[in-house]
């Protein structure tokens, strides 16, 4: 397949690392423009010269802003051109016992991760209906319907972004433009790698560590290993372009086979 987003903007949300480093560089690579998103001016300034480095385009730009207040998402939005491509990617997890999970900590899990996205679905569908194109995924989670015992607040998280693309996607029919989620599975990341050791320990190496961490704390999993960031970042590009046109409405699965369903 030929996938050619020349032409089009992209805004990647959370992409200074990870999973949204590699959709960033993988979407510039295939011809879009791409801004890349974090907080920080500095952190945001790196990733652009990483993701030009690895696309091989200069068409690569930054917009620092907190999403997950009101007033960074309209500092980010101030920054970037009418949206072709929303990839709502940010999000922040870790593991607590959930009967010690405040109330605090619940409402910063669903700024974040939840209102986030809304914030900007809200801001950019309006415009890419009116010219009859757009796409708009949200990065979701296996954790969205396997929910861990040790993530709760995080699997009531992408549960709701399932629930988000879903609705949109109701309000941008007939338009041209699709919304989709897409459930990573566990994948290798900075934040992975350090979850990782919090539950195994520092003492293994890592090969020894990652084995570990999938038999005892994701055994479900089919290839039987973390994926790589760039093995989302294939399907968020796919879901971007103009082939996948009758894909709308769904919850496409990069998880190794780890959720145990024939349906999302």
């Amino acid at each position: 397949m030929q996938i050619d987003l020349s032409g089009r903007t992209a805004l990647v949300t959370g992409s200074t690392q990870g999973i949204g480093l590699a959709i960033a560089t993988a979407l510039a690579r295939a011809g879009a423009r791409v801004v890349v998103n974090g907080r920080g001016e500095e952190r945001v300034a790196d990733a652009v010269r990483t993701v030009r480095a690895g696309s091989g385009s200069e068409d690569v730009t930054g917009a620092a802003g907190d999403l997950a207040t009101e007033q960074g998402a309209a500092d980010v939005l101030r920054a970037v051109p009418a949206l072709d491509i929303l990839v709502n990617n940010l999000g922040v997890f870790g593991s607590a016992d959930p009967l010690e999970i405040d109330d605090a900590e619940w409402r910063r899990y669903f700024e974040v991760n939840v209102l986030s996205a809304v914030r900007l679905i809200r801001a950019c569908l309006p415009g890419m209906k009116e010219r009859g194109w757009g796409r708009i995924l949200d990065l979701a989670s296996d954790s969205a319907v396997a929910i861990p015992a040790e993530m709760i607040h995080y699997g009531m998280t992408k549960t709701a972004l399932l629930a988000i693309g879903r609705g949109f996607a109701k309000d941008a029919a007939g338009t041209g433009v699709t919304v989709n989620s897409v459930i990573a599975g566990p994948t290798r990341t900075g934040g992975v790698e350090q979850f990782v050791r919090e539950l195994v320990g520092d003492e293994l190496p890592w090969d020894e560590a990652q084995r570990a961490f999938m038999v005892k704390y994701r055994p479900q999993s089919l290839i039987q290993r973390l994926i790589e960031p760039e093995e989302i970042a294939n399907m968020v590009v796919y879901l971007a372009s103009p082939l996948a046109s009758a894909t709308t409405g769904g919850a496409l699965r990069v998880d190794g086979g780890y959720v145990d369903s024939i349906l999302p």
